[in-house]
């Protein structure tokens, strides 16, 4: 007997819960407006999510659009510190209130809910899961264009709740320049498609690091290989990331917004043509 999959479209069987993959879909708050959901995946960890997240929202937040970071890492939270939020979120007797960071983007963490930011969140994956499902339902989300899930590394119970309940418009593939990156932008290709999510394209984090004297750039994981990845799966490059330290200095002093750079505009281009 096969084993469920937990996608009634493709699981073989045929037990009580069987639905359509629509069902599974869970609307917002009822005082949420939402346009368009997009996923930010990886299949390992470290490789740059959270940053991608969040600079994905400043780019077009500078555009004129009201954008939305969805913190789903509940187990390794970094938005609010990316965005410099420290206090505890807040509500009334209609929800939840996303914090706002400074230039307007809104944000919603588990880290925004705990008495002390460094305690650590000791939860099984379905509570996981759960706390995820609840920042969709019951999180106040006014008036949003974009909405980025920072996803948990790996294809488990968050990213298979995140794909099942919220209605994904599609989804970004974050990499590193190591060869056995293909393994892991493979997981997490197919998983979408498995899910009939589509994908926008990969950014390859991490890619080189630029000669401060000359500008040359330097390869220090090696050569890239996300091109050939690209070309396997018929997807776009939307970005090569370097390692630069400003970002990483803005990163670190929660000023991401200051941080001028342009390396994801492709990455938000492809993102804003999901509204045109």
């Amino acid at each position: 007997m096969s084993e469920c999959t937990h996608n009634c479209e493709t699981c073989g069987q045929n037990c009580s819960e069987r639905k359509s993959a629509a069902d599974f879909r869970e609307p917002p708050h009822a005082m949420s407006s939402i346009k368009k959901v997009i996923g930010v995946v990886s299949g390992k960890g470290g490789v740059g999510k959270s940053m991608t997240s969040a600079m994905l929202a400043v780019l077009l937040n500078r555009q004129g659009y009201h954008t939305a970071v969805l913190d789903a890492d509940v187990t390794g939270p970094s938005i609010p510190k990316l965005f410099g939020i420290h206090q505890r979120a807040y509500g009334d007797e209609n929800g939840i209130l996303p914090a706002r960071t400074k230039t307007g983007v809104d944000i919603m963490s588990v880290n925004l809910l705990l008495e002390n930011e460094e305690d650590p969140v000791v939860w099984r994956g379905p509570v996981i899961a759960g706390a995820v499902k609840q920042f969709w339902q019951e999180v106040i989300w006014k008036d949003v264009d974009f909405m980025f899930v920072d996803m948990p590394p790996g294809t488990g119970d968050v990213p298979l709740t995140v794909f099942q309940t919220l209605p994904v418009d599609g989804i970004v593939v974050v990499a590193s320049p190591q060869e056995l990156v293909s393994m892991i932008v493979a997981k997490a290709v197919k998983m979408a498609e498995m899910m009939h999510i589509p994908v926008l394209g990969i950014v390859e984090n991490m890619s080189y690091i630029a000669c401060p004297d000359c500008g040359r750039k330097i390869s220090i994981f090696g050569e890239s290989h996300v091109d050939e990845i690209a070309a396997k799966f018929q997807l776009p490059v939307l970005a090569k990331m370097p390692i630069d330290p400003q970002l990483a200095k803005n990163a670190d002093q929660g000023v991401i917004e200051l941080f001028e750079g342009d390396y994801l505009d492709g990455a938000a281009d492809a993102v804003e043509a999901l509204l045109r």
